[in-house]
């Protein structure tokens, strides 16, 4: 299974709930749903390190 095809997936779930972020706030809107949506952020951003971090692993070692 080719494995770096998750990295643009997880880069642009990122970008996603980070844009939505940013139109809450432009919108001055609730700041729970900012803060909801920071912690998605953080969380997905964890996400996108460690599918990063395999792919590069995974490429290293010839797989």
């Amino acid at each position: 299974m080719n494995f770096t095809m998750f990295v643009p997936i997880a880069i642009g779930a990122v970008a996603v709930v980070l844009l939505m972020g940013l139109v809450n706030m432009l919108r001055n809107g609730p700041a729970s749903t900012s803060q909801t949506l920071m912690r998605w952020r953080v969380g997905l951003q964890f996400l996108a390190i460690i599918v990063i971090v395999i792919a590069i692993w995974l490429k290293a070692s010839g797989g």
